[in-house]
C-alpha cells in the first residue's frame, strides 16, 4: 500500500495551483487525476485571468511571467448587443483591463511543465475515500489501488467524490442551460458572426436567453447558447443528433439577427450541454482533521469568470498555508478555511446576480447598467 504526505485529488487549475506552490517551498506533493493523460480532452476555452485572485496565485507559483507570454492581445474588448444586432457598448481592450485573456490548456500545460514528472498520475479514478485513525485518510480507485494519506485535498470539481467527507451538500441546478458550439476560421468562412463577436468577448441578452461567444487564437468563435429553462426540458432534446440538437436551440432564438444565430446553426462541433449546478451560496463545513476542498469542490457556482481564478486562489492560499504551518497541518487547514468560506460566500451571491444581470426580466439594459457601474469611463 502506498502513503503520501499530501494527496491532490484532481489536475484541473486548483489542484495543480497546489502542487506548485508546494514544490517551491520545498513540499512533495501528488495529484491523482482520472484523465488517462494531459491531452485526452479538450480544456475549455479562453480565460480572464484577474489581478486579485488568478494573477496573485500565479505569481506565488512563480510562474507569472510565464503566464504573460500566453496573453491573447485584444481579448478583453467587450461587446454587448441586442437580438437585432445592434451594438449597445463596444468597450476595447486597451491593455488596462486587468484581467487579460488567456487559453485554459495553455495555462494547464505551463503548470504540468512546471512540476516533477511524477507529481501527476493520469488514469486514476477515485471510486472511495474514508477516514482512518491518526487523522488519516484511505483512497481506493478504480483499478483497485488503494492510497493512503496523512492530508487529502479535494480538487475534483461539480461531483467530487472528496466532498461527502466534509459536507452532505450536493449540486443543485440553478435554472439555467448552456449549449457550447464553436466556429472555426471564422474571419474568413463566418465573416458575419466574426465581425458580431469582435476581438474578444459578445453579449447578446434577452430575458430568459442569450448568445454568448468569445474570439479565440486562429479565428475560432467560442459560443455558449444560454436558456433558463426547466431541467425537464433539456430532457426533449436529442443531443445524439447534433443537427437536430443545434436546430431546436436555435429556434428558441427566432428573429434574431442572423449572424448571431449562425453561431448556433453553423457549429462545427457536436454541441455540448451544460446544465448549469451550483452548491448553497454559504456552503461550508466543520473542520474536519486530515481533509479539505478547493475550486468547485468546495464552492461551485454559476459562471461568472471567477470560477478558475478563485480555484487557482484556493489552491495557492493553501500551499502557502501549509508551508507557514510546518508540523501543523490542521493549523493550516483552519486558516485556509476561515478565508475560504468568507471568500466563496461573496463570490456565489454574486454569480448568482449576474444570472439575474444578464438573462433577467431587464435584459440587456440590466447588463448595460451593469457595465456602466464596473467599466471605467463608461
Amino acid at each position: 500500500m502506498t502513503h503520501h504526505p499530501v494527496t491532490i485529488i484532481g489536475a484541473g487549475l486548483g489542484g495543480l495551483i497546489l502542487a506548485r506552490v508546494l514544490h517551491v517551498n520545498g513540499i512533495a506533493a501528488v495529484i491523482y487525476e482520472a484523465d488517462a493523460s494531459a491531452d485526452v480532452r479538450a480544456q475549455g476555452g479562453m480565460l480572464d485571468i484577474h489581478e486579485g485572485d488568478g494573477q496573485l496565485a500565479l505569481k506565488a507559483a512563480g510562474l507569472f511571467d510565464a503566464f504573460l507570454a500566453l496573453v491573447h492581445p485584444g481579448g478583453q474588448q467587450t461587446r454587448v448587443l441586442d437580438r437585432q444586432g445592434k451594438v449597445l457598448l463596444d468597450q476595447p481592450d486597451d491593455g488596462t483591463g486587468g484581467r487579460p485573456e488567456v487559453p485554459r490548456g495553455e495555462l494547464r500545460r505551463i503548470l504540468l511543465e512546471s512540476l516533477p514528472a511524477d507529481v501527476v498520475r493520469w488514469g486514476y479514478k477515485l471510486t472511495g475515500a474514508s477516514a482512518l485513525d491518526g487523522d488519516r485518510h484511505e483512497l481506493t480507485f478504480a483499478d483497485g489501488s488503494i492510497v493512503t494519506t496523512d492530508l487529502l485535498v479535494g480538487a475534483d470539481g461539480a461531483w467530487s467524490r472528496v466532498r461527502p467527507l466534509l459536507s452532505k451538500a450536493k449540486p443543485a441546478y440553478v435554472g439555467t442551460l448552456f449549449v457550447e458550439t464553436y466556429l472555426f476560421d471564422a474571419d474568413t468562412r463566418h465573416r458575419a458572426s466574426a465581425e458580431a463577436v469582435g476581438g474578444g468577448s459578445l453579449m447578446a441578452v434577452a430575458p430568459g436567453k442569450g448568445i454568448l461567444a468569445h474570439r479565440e487564437p486562429n479565428g475560432a468563435l467560442h459560443t455558449y447558447a444560454a436558456l433558463n429553462r426547466p431541467k425537464d426540458w433539456i430532457d426533449h432534446v436529442d443531443f445524439s443528433d447534433p443537427a437536430a440538437a443545434l436546430a431546436r436551440i436555435a429556434a428558441e432564438f427566432d428573429g434574431w439577427d442572423p449572424a448571431l444565430t449562425a453561431l448556433i446553426t453553423d457549429g462545427e462541433t457536436a454541441p455540448v450541454l451544460r446544465a448549469l449546478h451550483a452548491l448553497p451560496d454559504d456552503h461550508q463545513w466543520t473542520r474536519v482533521p486530515g481533509v479539505t476542498l478547493l475550486g468547485d469542490a468546495a464552492h461551485l457556482m454559476p459562471p461568472s469568470g471567477e470560477g478558475a481564478n478563485l480555484a487557482m486562489l484556493d489552491g495557492a492560499e493553501l500551499g502557502e498555508a501549509i508551508a507557514a504551518n510546518p508540523g501543523d497541518i490542521e493549523a493550516a487547514l483552519m486558516t485556509y478555511e476561515e478565508k475560504l468560506f468568507i471568500r466563496s460566500a461573496s463570490a456565489a451571491t454574486e454569480a448568482n446576480h449576474m444570472l439575474k444581470v444578464l438573462f433577467g426580466d431587464a435584459a440587456p439594459q440590466s447588463l448595460l447598467d451593469f457595465f456602466s457601474d464596473n467599466l471605467p469611463g463608461l
